[in-house]
């Protein structure tokens, strides 16, 4: 058997879910959580490709950005003249693209191509950290929907790409009111009574709750006064459920970040 031979038939580890409240530009100031970001990657299997679920591109019917790549997409304002010079090269993932056409494509669910749609920064801010070198390919799809039933769906029509080395990231927050914040700073009540609430629910699976959450939670409506930062969580259970490690997570990340829950968690 030669090298080549050998080293297909090695079978690909099977690679975790992700998701991670992402931060804005301003993360990379912090004395904390860029290392938090940097050391879960280092725990994680090296992959293949990442593919990225961001809060930032809700687009209908469900679309693949780049598969070259493009200048980011600086979805912010009124922040420093730097923060828009950031730039974070990585290769596109066009075998991925393929891949996530093939499993996504059916009646009801089109796919669309956006060519010059460059990552935004649900993307390539942790990815700056995680993988600084920017030498994983990465692909970024949109939400088609906010609906988690729908979007649990899309995850676990995704979930075998997980056996071919692909990471699959649900970019979000855990908690994200922004109106609401304290302006004298401290972590709002809302915000640390939604993140107990969810660590609860997701450590006990109750699934149910979960996508009932602007109901089921405390605070749930204050927390998130409009889901798309939660919504990413749901493409990360549904590429777990397929696998049958709902109950196989764990909170990487914990605690606050300028008043809001940057709770992170693993599936696998």
């Amino acid at each position: 058997m030669s090298a080549a031979t050998e080293e297909r038939a090695v079978p690909q580890e099977r690679m975790p879910a992700l998701y991670l409240s992402h931060g804005a530009p301003p993360l990379a100031d912090d004395p904390v959580w860029p290392g938090q970001l940097a050391a879960w990657s280092a725990d994680l299997p090296r992959p293949k490709a990442v593919l990225v679920v961001s809060a930032h591109w809700e687009e209908a019917p469900l679309a693949l950005g780049a598969v070259e790549t493009v200048p980011l997409v600086y979805d912010f304002w009124g922040f420093p003249e730097h923060y828009y010079k950031v730039t974070y090269d990585a290769p596109g993932a066009p075998e991925l693209a393929a891949s996530v056409r093939k499993l996504l494509r059916a009646p009801g669910m089109p796919v669309q191509d956006i060519p010059d749609r460059g990552l935004d920064h649900g993307a390539y801010v942790p990815l700056v950290e995680m993988f600084p070198a920017a030498d994983v390919p990465v692909l970024q799809i949109s939400m088609p929907t906010l609906d988690p039933v729908r979007l649990m769906e899309i995850g676990r029509r995704l979930a075998p790409l997980r056996d071919e080395g692909v990471l699959i990231v649900g970019s979000g927050f855990f908690t994200h009111n922004l109106a609401a914040l304290r302006h004298g700073g401290g972590v709002p009540g809302w915000s640390a009574e939604f993140d107990d609430w969810g660590r609860r629910a997701l450590e006990a699976g109750d699934i149910d709750a979960l996508l009932d959450f602007t109901r089921k939670s405390p605070a749930g409506q204050l927390a998130h006064p409009r889901t798309e930062h939660f919504a990413p969580l749901f493409v990360t259970m549904g590429a777990a459920d397929a696998a049958g490690e709902l109950g196989d997570q764990k909170s990487v990340i914990d605690g606050f970040w300028l008043g809001l829950a940057k709770r992170s968690v693993q599936f696998g």
